[in-house]
């Protein structure tokens, strides 16, 4: 480093003067960042967990709410006459209970001698049409539409 310069930056330096009011203001910025900051962290987490919680209260509430509709429709004799017709397929006395399988026809049936036991080769090389294909398609000067005509 040259001297001139040397002497500008130890001016500089002498020019700075500290105060012991600066110093003990930058002391307690520092110390109330370090005391803020965990404090905040902490805060932000406690909020995040509040907010966690009352969507799972809102939840359960549904669900609760829920539960109880169901437990009011089992109280009710006409659903559980219902559910049971449907579920169990109970009749009340006297009526006749009809129940259809499959209503659908039989599906024919493959006669085996369509199915044939020899082995079959394929006579095009796919492999070489799919790269037949690719090189026609990147190397073309025609537009979409000339090709699919």
């Amino acid at each position: 480093m040259p001297a001139s310069n040397r002497r500008a930056s130890a001016n500089w330096l002498r020019g700075i003067r500290f105060s012991w009011f600066s110093l003990v203001m930058l002391g307690l910025v520092v110390l109330g960042v370090l005391v803020i900051a965990p404090t905040l962290h902490l805060y932000i987490d406690q909020q995040h967990e509040i907010a966690q919680l009352q969507k799972s209260n809102t939840d359960t509430a549904a669900t609760i709410a829920s539960l109880n509709k169901q437990a009011a429709n089992w109280s009710d004799p006409d659903y559980i006459k219902a559910q049971a017709r449907g579920r169990l397929l109970f009749v009340m006395p006297g009526e006749t209970s009809y129940l259809v399988i499959d209503d659908r026809p039989p599906a024919p049936k493959k006669d085996a001698s369509d199915v044939s036991t020899d082995i079959q080769s394929t006579k095009t090389d796919w492999l070489g049409a799919i790269t037949g294909s690719f090189f026609t398609a990147g190397l073309t000067d025609q537009t979409a539409s000339q090709l699919s005509h």
